[in-house]
C-alpha cells in the first residue's frame, strides 16, 4: 500500500471565461468509480444545454484506475489534460467534470488543452487537499475504572480515536502508524500498569 496519498478537500465548482467560452470546473472527492460516474452524471444533468461536458477522475492510493472523457471536443483536447492536470498534483480518488459553453469562438487544440487542463488546476488551487496517512486500525480493550482517563491521554497524546464502545470492558479503536505501534505498545502498558489488551487490526487511510 502507498504509504500517504493527496486528495480533494472539498466538492466544489469553479468557474472561468476564455475567448468567450464558458468553463467550469465541478471537483468532488469520490470513493469508487460507481461515485465517480453517478458525479459526471449528476454535473451532466444540471447542464443539459451545455456544448460539452468532459471528465476525468483518478482511483486507488496508486491511482490504479484512470478514465477520461472528451465527450465531443477534439480527441486528446479535453478529458486527457484534465486527468493529467490530476495526476501533476497527485490527486487521487478524485472526480472532475468541466463543463463548456461555447462562446463563439474557437479556440484550436492548443487552446482546449490549455483551458481544460488549467480550469482543473485552478479549481484545484481554489477547494484545497488534503493528505491521507497510511495507518494501521487497532483496537484497545480496557476496564471501566482507566478508560476515561485512557481516552483523554489517548487524544491529548494525538492519537486518532475512531470509536470508543462500552460493554463488560470498554474497547477505544485508534489508528497507528505502523512504525508507532512498538513505542505505543510499551505506552499503553506503562500507563494502563499492563492490564490493557492491545490488538491489530488492517490497514487503512485517514487524514495525516
Amino acid at each position: 500500500m502507498q504509504e500517504q496519498y493527496r486528495t480533494l478537500a472539498r466538492e466544489g465548482v469553479h468557474e472561468t471565461e476564455i475567448n468567450r467560452s464558458r468553463f467550469l470546473c465541478a471537483l468532488a472527492p469520490v470513493a469508487d468509480e460507481r461515485e465517480a460516474q453517478d458525479f459526471v452524471a449528476r454535473v451532466r444533468k444540471e447542464h443539459p444545454t451545455a456544448t460539452h461536458n468532459c471528465f476525468a477522475y483518478v482511483l486507488g492510493a496508486d491511482a490504479s484506475v484512470q478514465k477520461a472523457s472528451d465527450d465531443g471536443e477534439p480527441g486528446g483536447t479535453a478529458g486527457v489534460p484534465m486527468l493529467q492536470m490530476l495526476l501533476r498534483r497527485e490527486m487521487r480518488y478524485v472526480a472532475a467534470v468541466v463543463t463548456r459553453y461555447y462562446g463563439g469562438v474557437k479556440l484550436g487544440a492548443g487552446g482546449l488543452i490549455r483551458a481544460y487542463g488549467g480550469v482543473v488546476g485552478e479549481a484545484l488551487d481554489e477547494l484545497g487537499t488534503v493528505t491521507r496517512q497510511r495507518f494501521r486500525l487497532a483496537t484497545v480493550t480496557v476496564d471501566h475504572q482507566r478508560a476515561g482517563k485512557l481516552e483523554n491521554d489517548l487524544r491529548a497524546t494525538g492519537r486518532a480515536v475512531r470509536d470508543v464502545r462500552y460493554a463488560e470492558a470498554v474497547t477505544i479503536e485508534i489508528g497507528l502508524p505502523d512504525a508507532d505501534v512498538p513505542a505505543f505498545r510499551a505506552w499503553l502498558a506503562d500507563t494502563t500498569a499492563g492490564t490493557a489488551l492491545l490488538a491489530l487490526g488492517g490497514e487503512a487511510y485517514g487524514d495525516a
